[in-house]
């Protein structure tokens, strides 16, 4: 009898130490479900603080878009299309961002070295850089005939997004420029560039070398600035704005400043410093594009210039003639996204591996 007793008392005791054990799991569990909550709620506070920390950076231009009727304008499509602007302002100190001191630091004060539309498909999965020689001959709402950077020089930003507008067919959603200053900090910023250029060629004391080159900020500056000795002038120019640019996105990702948080936040530190965006793009804004272009990288964009038919004089001015109908057909091929469609029919075009 007494040995048939003993396994219902070791049951027993065996439950009444479970209990206590049940009770401590589930205070564990609790306090680690507590902490994780805790953690989140820091991580989402620190993501909000740090992208308004960020977004408070950037200077912003009012009336970029003022006085523009949706009636005479593109229609809005599920693409982005930003008017992307480098002020040739050679003053000492920034004209852009919110270092900006220096007496001409207005955009429209000064006439537009870079004009380059950045069209963000609507996947978010490619995107294309084409850039308008800033000597093309076109029309200027209320001037008639001009250099496209004469638009930016008599109206500032809202003119010249008109004059794109008129020039492309398509909305200009967003506009951003930066100075020289600017990009030779970001250049500085990433560890320099790597650009390759098919024959040795000089800028004041600045001498490129055939082949690969590695360019510090002040280096990167006179690549992108020469004109003379180049044999296309302003188009070679146009391809190094472009090469730069590319150069500038790989170095960094290939540095992992777009792959870890830590970096990223660095390099969006000292882009924010530089850069003037239309007050239209929100923090909201911001974040929703950098969030759907997560995954794009700079191989994922393709540059291109605006077909050109040929150079030639208007009075004293050296201009540069589009061609109407090729431009038709890349911008309606841009429109559908199908940029593959217009390499398919002028392969070549795109920017290559080397630069003049």
């Amino acid at each position: 009898m007494g040995s048939t007793a003993m396994p219902e008392q070791s049951t027993a005791a065996n439950s009444e130490e479970m209990v206590p054990h049940r009770h401590r799991l589930r205070s564990v569990v609790k306090v680690a479900a507590g902490l994780l909550i805790v953690l989140a709620v820091i991580a989402a506070t620190g993501i909000y603080l740090t992208t308004e920390h960020l977004a408070g950076q950037i200077r912003r231009l009012p009336g970029v878009f003022s006085g523009m009727s949706d009636a005479d304008r593109p229609p809005p499509t599920a693409a982005l299309n930003i008017l992307l602007v480098g002020s040739d302002s050679l003053a000492d100190e920034p004209t852009t961002g919110t270092a900006a001191t220096a007496s001409g630091q207005e955009p429209g004060g000064q006439r537009s070295d870079v004009i380059m539309v950045l069209h963000v498909a609507a996947d978010h999965r490619g995107a294309t850089v084409v850039s308008l020689p800033r000597d093309s001959w076109v029309d200027v709402p209320g001037r008639g005939k001009t250099k496209i950077n004469a638009s930016y020089s008599f109206g500032g930003p809202p003119l010249l997004v008109r004059t794109v507008e008129g020039l492309t067919g398509q909305r200009i959603d967003h506009f951003a420029v930066i100075d020289f200053a600017g990009f030779q900090a970001l250049t500085d910023a990433v560890g320099g560039i790597d650009v390759t250029v098919d024959t040795t060629t000089t800028f004041g004391a600045e001498v490129l070398h055939a082949g690969p080159n590695h360019l510090n900020g002040t280096e990167a500056l006179g690549y992108v600035r020469q004109r003379k000795g180049l044999p296309a002038g302003d188009l070679d120019r146009v391809q190094r704005h472009q090469n730069a640019l590319r150069a500038l996105l790989r170095k960094a990702a290939a540095n992992g400043f777009l792959a870890t948080p830590v970096q990223t936040y660095r390099f969006l530190d000292e882009l924010t410093q530089w850069v003037t965006v239309d007050d239209t793009m929100a923090t909201s804004s911001l974040w929703s594009l950098g969030w759907k272009s997560r995954d794009l990288s700079a191989n994922a964009i393709t540059f291109l210039t605006a077909p050109v038919s040929g150079l030639g004089r208007e009075g004293t001015q050296s201009v540069v003639y589009l061609d109407q109908d090729r431009n038709t057909e890349l911008w309606r091929r841009i429109a559908a996204d199908d940029i593959d469609g217009y390499l398919r029919a002028h392969p070549g075009t795109a920017l290559g591996d080397s630069t003049r």
